[in-house]
């Protein structure tokens, strides 16, 4: 854990969104202590020997909804532990209020988590006010902790609008954003005045770097758990192609990675996808047999048989991809 809070100029490269380990038994709603803590520091040791940047937990697939709180801290503990600084670890602490998320906050930095990846409390469809002034209350509570926006329209209900950008990036512990989608990219940007780094999904990146190389210089995965060759190849293409001008290479990298994308997503729906998000991740991780994510937690165990089946593909088709950049494509 940094001392000092983390800035925007600390967020950089290839930024790895990790499962919550679970134990044979979490789909049980009798399961206590259901996060597999020694398959938690296996995982961070071996993402940061791989070369990861940072590491975001907790979220959606995170299962940051359905673990308990001694669960949640007993995972952060372990991440703290075994990072030991080597590379930034943001948390998630998003709850159904502000003063939960503020109490976890607090919590997740004394064990050591440099961040949280937050998003707007899970309740009410809440206004742009709401949203803005539910940031600033948890930055003046936690003053020394960085915080990267969970900006996911289907998780909260809350579309992100062009106001909430402008006015959120005046909080200075605001430094990064979890980023679906680059359509808006180039107005959000210059809304936020470069504040905040944007981090869009790896299939993403390399079109977010053609519109600003030199500010567009981190990203996040879920599919470095599966493998992180692919990820790491790409950070390290856009980077050269930033410096060089040929974008061939990172395009070719990002048009492979896509196609492990296109069985995951039920019927090429986002929507449907995010009703089984957690069971799909953890279907793709486990099939692709990096980590072991485990099963999932109630009540959101139970994904339609055949969506799982993509889900397993697409886990496949990354690890045969991470097989081949690993192997130098001999």
């Amino acid at each position: 854990m940094s001392n000092s809070r983390l800035t925007v100029d600390d967020i950089q490269g290839c930024w790895a969104i990790m499962p919550t380990p679970a134990t044979a038994d979490a789909s049980d709603p009798a399961a206590r202590d259901t996060v597999d803590l020694a398959e938690t520091a296996r995982v961070v040791d071996a993402l940061i020997a791989a070369g990861i940047d940072g590491i975001i937990t907790l979220g959606t697939l995170g299962e940051c909804a359905t673990l308990t709180w001694e669960e949640k801290h007993a995972f952060m503990a372990t991440l703290a532990e075994t990072a030991r600084g080597r590379v930034p670890v943001f948390g998630g602490t998003t709850s159904l209020n502000t003063r939960e998320t503020i109490r976890q906050t607090r919590e997740a930095r004394a064990l050591g988590i440099d961040g949280v990846m937050l998003g707007p409390p899970m309740w009410c469809a809440p206004d742009v006010p709401t949203v803005v002034q539910f940031y600033r209350n948890v930055a003046d509570a936690c003053p020394d902790t960085a915080i990267c926006v969970y900006a996911n329209p289907e998780a909260f209900k809350f579309d992100f609008p062009r106001p909430f950008w402008a006015q959120v990036a005046e909080i200075p512990q605001v430094v990064s954003a979890k980023y679906l989608g680059i359509g808006a990219l180039h107005i959000d940007l210059e809304l936020t005045q470069r504040r905040i780094r944007f981090l869009p999904l790896d299939v993403d990146y390399y079109a977010a770097a053609r519109i600003d190389p030199q500010f567009c210089t981190a990203f996040w995965t879920s599919g470095a758990v599966c493998g992180p060759a692919p990820a790491l190849q790409l950070r390290d293409l856009v980077a050269k192609a930033a410096q060089g001008g040929d974008w061939e290479a990172p395009k070719a990298l990002t048009n492979e990675i896509a196609a492990t994308y296109r069985t995951l997503f039920p019927n090429g729906s986002f929507r449907e996808f995010s009703s089984y998000n957690i069971g799909l991740e953890k279907a793709r991780m486990n099939a692709a047999g990096w980590m072991n994510a485990g099963p999932c937690r109630p009540p959101y165990h139970l994904v339609p048989s055949a969506y799982l089946e993509g889900a397993v593909t697409s886990g496949r088709r990354w690890a045969d991809l991470d097989r081949s950049l690993s192997s130098g494509r001999n």
